[in-house]
């Protein structure tokens, strides 16, 4: 049952499940950390300095504010697998409004991210609870990472096309 579970996210998620049989749930999910974190950053880099502060409605995060918050979030997420203390609980990066200050941010949190990913294997502790009856597990964390990184490209891909620019995900191959 639980590997029907995987599969089915791993489908929803847009991720063959045979993928998930021939590289094993961990492997799967760290490649598409590393699409998410790529689409990312191209996106943040795309976006010109003065678009930082673009809100398509007054009520939404501005394109800045929603890379400032996947920064914070990957430092939080992470840590939790990690074991440790979030480093940068005390900064706020969704507060910060200038671009290079945002990538730098950004590019910071998804090399901690890189770091978790890295500790985690197909094996049980991998699915135990990371705190006792959280119910979350390393994986359920770095899963829920992924899920909320692609969420947020999402956000960023419609606000790069209200700029007029063509997002990294629809962009011509190499």
């Amino acid at each position: 049952m639980a590997r029907q579970i995987l599969a089915l996210i791993l489908v929803l998620g847009g991720v063959a499940p045979v993928a998930a049989d021939e590289a094993g749930y961990t492997q799967t999910t760290l490649r598409a950390w590393n699409r998410v974190k790529r689409l990312n950053a191209a996106s943040a880099a795309a976006m010109p300095e003065s678009g930082y502060a673009f809100k398509p409605s007054p009520d939404v995060r501005s394109f800045g504010e929603i890379i400032g918050h996947l920064a914070n979030e990957h430092f939080t997420f992470c840590s939790g697998v990690k074991g440790e203390k979030n480093p940068q609980e005390a900064v706020d990066f969704e507060k910060m409004t200038a671009k290079a200050d945002l990538i730098k941010a950004l590019n910071d949190s998804n090399a901690y991210c890189d770091l978790a990913f890295a500790g985690i294997r197909d094996e049980p502790k991998t699915l135990a609870p990371v705190t006792p009856r959280s119910g979350d597990t390393p994986f359920s964390t770095l899963l829920l990472n992924v899920t909320h990184d692609s969420e947020h490209y999402g956000n960023l891909v419609t606000y790069l096309r209200m700029k007029g620019i063509v997002p990294p995900s629809s962009q011509p191959s190499r």
